[in-house]
């Protein structure tokens, strides 16, 4: 079995979610249909409802059922446009597709928030541009911000951004996607108006996920098909979907003391890389991170060779988020932070809820080795 720490993209599911699934399977029946088995099925789909929403501090009737994080950002976007007074929108550089692109598709003016050096997003630019706004010519201001980097772990300020949003009289996405089970987000004190989450990414099942709006949000989504999430996305739900999501973030809550020990392993693999080249880059490492993300570049080693190099010794890592795998282009958020040429050198190593001092151990092993054999064919580091 490879060694796998891509858990940004993906984590391997959890025990207790693919249980979750197999029994909610087993019971079957629309959740929507009246008889017996109809309403056992709604019983799962509103438990594991209410699960979901009280780990993150939201109400549960606040939560819609999603195929995952990009459907709940456009449903997001949609859901604030509905609002005739937002008439451009605010994003951040490092902001994942999802709604960077779901932004720019919508017409509307966009306006991009800049990145510090340390990977966080700059709070000064956005309250002197909050200060400057103009309600008549720009409408009601809108931002789209992650609470965490997916590309380098680094924690956002959410909670001040929301709070000068809010006293702007703004509206506010946050994609919690990575933030869900590692860095402790609570949607009331986040200040948001929609939050996006996805099951995949904390040990459930893909192709699920979670839009939370707040009772004080514009949410005028069309109502097209059977009403289903109130009419917020028709189509039946995904009974077994929900529960093992249910199932995944109840276990990642009840090891959470565990997962904040990943940080030592990150750490352990950073200083490896640190001691064989001195002259590596921790892109966001001077900024609070997520105990399991570690994003470093070689200068002069292009990451995709890495990530391909440590594939044929059976280590799973990335060169960014795994919606950009493949592109021509250096990731944004890293670009933003580093600079193309640098970004275009880095790594992501993301740990998750299976991972053991012996996967790092093998990491480690195998990524000296490659670099012990390219080393002398790099260029020269000034």
């Amino acid at each position: 079995m490879p060694v796998y720490l891509d858990h940004n993209a993906t984590s391997p599911i959890r025990p207790e979610a693919r249980d979750a699934m197999l029994r909610a399977m087993a019971i079957g029946g629309n959740p929507s249909s009246v008889h017996g088995a109809g309403r056992c099925a709604r019983t799962l789909l509103e438990n594991a409802r209410s699960t979901i929403a009280r780990a993150i501090g939201a109400r549960s009737q606040d939560l819609t059922f999603t195929s995952g994080g990009t459907e709940s950002n456009n449903l997001a976007i949609a859901a604030a446009l509905s609002c005739p007074d937002v008439k451009r929108i605010l994003v951040s550089v490092l902001e994942h597709d999802a709604a960077f692109m779901g932004a720019h598709a919508t017409g509307l003016p966009v306006e991009i928030i800049p990145a510090l050096p340390n990977g966080q997003i700059d709070l000064g630019w956005l309250r002197d541009r909050l200060a400057n706004w103009d309600r008549a010519a720009d409408g009601r201001p809108f931002a789209c911000l992650q609470a965490v980097t997916s590309e380098t772990g680094v924690i956002q300020p959410i909670e001040e951004a929301g709070a000068m949003i809010r006293a702007a009289d703004g509206l506010m996405l946050v994609d919690a996607v990575q933030t869900l089970g590692k860095a402790g987000f609570h949607f009331g004190r986040s200040g948001a108006h929609y939050v996006s989450i996805s099951a995949h990414k904390v040990g459930g099942p893909q192709g699920v996920g979670a839009l939370i709006v707040s009772c004080d949000a514009p949410c005028d989504l069309p109502r097209r098909g059977g009403g289903q999430e109130k009419g917020r996305r028709s189509g039946t739900e995904n009974v077994p979907g929900a529960c093992g999501f249910a199932a995944a973030v109840e276990a990642a809550v009840r090891d959470e003391e565990q997962y904040t020990g990943l940080a030592a392993l990150r750490d352990k693999a950073e200083n490896a890389i640190r001691a064989a080249a001195p002259h590596a880059v921790v892109i966001g490492g001077d900024a609070p991170r997520t105990p399991n993300c570690l994003a470093i570049a070689i200068p002069g080693w292009d990451g995709g060779m890495q990530v391909i190099a440590l594939d044929l010794a059976g280590v799973c890592i990335s060169a960014g988020s795994a919606c950009s795998s493949g592109k021509s282009t250096a990731p944004r958020p890293w670009t933003a932070i580093v600079g193309e040429d640098l970004a275009r050198c880095g790594i992501r190593v993301s740990l998750g809820w299976n991972t053991t001092e012996a996967d790092i151990d093998t990491f480690i092993e195998a990524w000296t080795r490659e670099y012990t054999r390219v080393a002398p064919r790099l260029k020269e580091i000034a």
